[in-house]
């Protein structure tokens, strides 16, 4: 008779747990080297956020300099080829956008999955850590019953939680330093019966749509004619009518603007408003509570938007996400630190492996509000960043790597986090294959092979305005 209690014991040489943004780059980029590579998710298909209908931001700087390119623009290069993207687009508010077709991302993603030869673990929830003396030697996980102990060479926390290292005992800091507040989370959902041209007449007519709060430091020219110019856009505003409706006690949602991404498919736009404030993301009791609580908004917020806002009128709910949009919870200390005066004065050091340059967007934990600071030009997010200091053999790939609060609030969407991961890939490739500690691979090695695959990590590498294809397909 079957022993149902018997642990499975896996051994692989590269082990990323988290298949979100920054697990997918990490797991193409190791079994890209030709290591043997595991990659865990707790759900049935793989790409996180980037499945929900959030756009990929920032692939250029302020300046319109494509600053990310490598695994991430792989994939949107085979997302175009399907019509589930338009390419590139310079924006004053998100530097720049690439509107996605949410779908397609998982089909391309396990697309990628099967042409590099990275064996999926799906379905499975991490329930474990063991480690020695500081240093992991295994994690296990659990699904359908049956519990896998995984053993490998090098393990990376791609959670976007932290929850490998956190499980380990590693360090880590939550939310502002001011206030520990984190970024509320959020509940992507999909309608379609919009009427695109209609809406745009009506931000014609009311200009002032478009004027957001003074900590919102947008830049010139995003205004109604910028956004009917291409589809490619990510529509963010309605401060005026949301507070009148608020005050009538007609807003059912916990921010002052309305955000939609219009997605490539005529009538579609994808709706990222709903907040849950004062909100913990590490609590499963919170995360229970988040989810009802957006999922018990999105009708109200539906009927508002038909109620009263031209072009609205007819639309229908599509889609909703399968899971919150997560923004932050905690972030592991490593050997480094990438610090707000160091992208601000966009340092961009020689142990960089991926570079970011979205703007510093922070999300009010307990209000209505968002800060948003644009940078002049791209910064370094460095190899030690993603070395967990306190466990041995831990790396860190996504939203999860050592940034300090502000810093965070740039580097954690999601071309970046893929961008960080095809380092933290190669270079946990290299340290199975030399039998070396992740610190004690040569980062100019790991440099040199994102080169090769066509990514961006100095200012050598980035590409001029004037040269960057795919601004805008139509």
């Amino acid at each position: 008779m079957e022993n149902r209690a018997e642990r499975q014991v896996i051994k692989t040489q590269v082990l990323v747990l988290g298949g979100g943004s920054g697990g997918v780059g990490a797991a193409l980029a190791a079994a890209r080297e030709g290591v043997e590579t595991v990659l865990v998710d707790r759900q049935g298909f793989l790409g996180g956020n980037m499945t929900i209908g959030l756009p990929l931001l920032a692939f250029l700087d302020a300046q319109g300099r494509q600053v990310t390119k490598g695994l991430p623009q792989e994939i949107v290069d085979r997302l175009i080829e399907l019509d589930g993207s338009f390419g590139h687009r310079e924006c004053p508010l998100h530097n720049s956008t690439t509107v996605i077709d949410p779908q397609l991302m998982k089909i391309v993603v396990f697309e990628k999955i099967k042409k590099y030869g990275v064996r999926p673990l799906l379905h499975c929830e991490i329930i474990g850590a063991n480690t020695e003396n500081g240093e992991l030697k295994s994690v296990i996980v659990k699904g359908k019953g049956k519990e896998i102990e995984i053993f490998a060479d090098m393990f990376i926390d791609a959670t976007g939680d932290g929850d490998v290292a956190y499980m380990a005992g590693a360090e880590f800091e939550k939310g502002q330093y001011a206030n520990g507040e984190t970024q509320p989370p959020t509940l992507m959902f999909t309608v379609g019966g919009f009427d695109l041209e209609r809406f745009m007449d009506f931000l014609q007519d009311h200009p002032d749509e478009l004027k957001h709060g003074s900590t919102m430091k947008i830049r010139p020219g995003y205004t109604a004619e910028f956004l009917r110019a291409s589809e490619n856009h990510v529509f963010v505003g309605l401060k005026n009518l949301v507070s009148k409706l608020r005050q009538e006690g007609k807003c059912p949602i916990d921010r002052d603007t309305i955000i939609y991404i219009n997605l490539p498919r005529p009538g579609y736009i994808a709706l990222n408003c709903i907040r849950i404030l004062n909100f913990d993301g590490t609590k499963v009791e919170e995360l229970s509570r988040g989810e009802i609580e957006s999922h018990l908004q999105v009708l109200p917020l539906i009927n508002m938007l038909k109620e009263h806002v031209p072009g609205f009128e007819n639309i229908f709910l599509s889609s909703i996400a399968p899971f919150l949009g997560i923004r932050e919870t905690r972030r592991i200390i490593g050997k480094q630190m990438v610090r707000e005066d160091a992208a601000v004065a966009g340092l961009i050091p020689d142990d960089t492996i991926a570079l970011g340059s979205y703007i510093i967007d922070i999300h009010s934990g307990s209000g209505d509000s968002t800060i948003i600071r644009s940078l002049a030009g791209p910064y370094g997010i460095t190899y030690g960043a993603t070395i967990c200091r306190d466990v041995k053999r831990l790396m860190l790939s996504g939203r999860c790597i050592s940034v300090d609060p502000v810093v965070f609030g740039s580097s954690r969407v999601m071309p970046t986090c893929m961008s960080i991961g095809e380092g933290v890939g190669i270079g946990a490739a290299l340290a199975v294959k030399q039998n070396v500690a992740p610190e004690d691979v040569d980062v100019q090695e790991i440099r040199r092979k994102l080169r090769e695959y066509g990514a961006i990590i100095s200012m050598e590498d980035v590409i001029p305005a004037d040269q960057v294809v795919c601004k805008s397909v139509r």
